[in-house]
């Protein structure tokens, strides 16, 4: 049997050490070990998106990434998109918008919203849509999800 080894990523702009198993799962990593709850587990096999994070600045469900894979990778979870401790403009507007209603899923829109505005702050209704529809909210919120990354989007045009 394999000893557990150490592997070290930076989090939410926080270098980390951790202790993991070869076959330990990135999402269990985060939120286990590190207690970053926004890093919701639902279906582990990658179809909900809710275990997204952004590693290395791009979206990936975290459930299909073994955490031995992200040694040395720069990882965001929602904690990581506040400001200090308030919440970022575009967690705000999903406050604001109505976009939550169990929260369980706003982790994960959140994150892949922001990414979608950093690359594309003008992104259409359509566009917004179609980045969203590989995450599953289960409360229906969908509409006021696209309201809430519409009037955050202000804040990310150069």
């Amino acid at each position: 049997m394999k000893m557990p080894r150490k592997i070290t990523f930076t989090v939410n702009g926080v270098k980390k050490q951790v202790e993991v198993k070869d076959n330990e799962l990135l999402a269990d990593v985060l939120r286990d070990k590190l207690q970053l709850t926004g890093v919701k587990q639902a279906c582990w096999r990658g179809e909900c998106g809710l275990c997204t994070v952004l590693l290395n600045g791009k979206p990936v469900k975290s459930c299909l990434i073994l955490a031995v894979e992200a040694n040395g990778a720069e990882i965001v979870t929602s904690e990581g998109l506040m400001e200090g401790d308030k919440l970022s403009h575009l967690q705000k507007s999903f406050v604001e918008n109505g976009a939550l209603q169990c929260g369980f899923c706003t982790p994960a829109f959140t994150l892949v919203t922001h990414y979608l505005l950093t690359q594309k702050p003008d992104a259409s209704e359509e566009e917004i849509r179609e980045y969203i529809s590989g995450l599953i909210c289960r409360c229906g919120t969908y509409n006021e999800i696209v309201k809430a990354v519409k009037q955050a989007s202000q804040y990310y045009k150069k």
